[in-house]
């Protein structure tokens, strides 16, 4: 059993920085990829980022490259995610995963496990 639960989110001006957690309760967080999604009514879940197992590999959405920066502590069992200089358009609820290997994958099916997600609002 694994249990993701998600915290950090709430209301932003533009401009401004929110830190996001992930923690995770289960076995073996520390050998798989984890990543973060997000999602606006109407829309397909969107990779945000991605993290490889041991926490040396990155990638990014375009949309956020340069703003987010994505990490994780295996001995916390906790991935995070930094964003700065937030805009409007990142408004969502934001959702970390957990994949299914120790590679980072870019789709949601590639992902086991989800949070209940944190609603993330940037005003103008």
């Amino acid at each position: 059993q694994v249990q993701l639960v998600e915290s950090g989110g709430g209301l932003v001006q533009t401009g401004g920085s929110l830190r996001l957690s992930c923690a995770a309760f289960g076995r073996s967080f520390g050998s798989y990829a984890m990543g973060w999604f997000r999602q606006t009514p109407g829309k397909e879940r969107e990779f945000v980022a991605g993290i490889n197992w041991s926490g040396d590999g990155t990638y990014y959405g375009d949309s956020v490259k340069g703003r987010f920066t994505i990490s994780r502590d295996n001995a916390k069992n906790t991935m995070y995610l930094q964003m700065n200089s937030l805009k409007p358009e990142d408004t969502a609820v934001y959702y970390c995963a957990r994949g299914q290997g120790l590679a980072i994958g870019l789709r949601a099916y590639e992902y086991a496990y989800w949070g209940q997600g944190t609603q993330v609002t940037v005003s103008s």
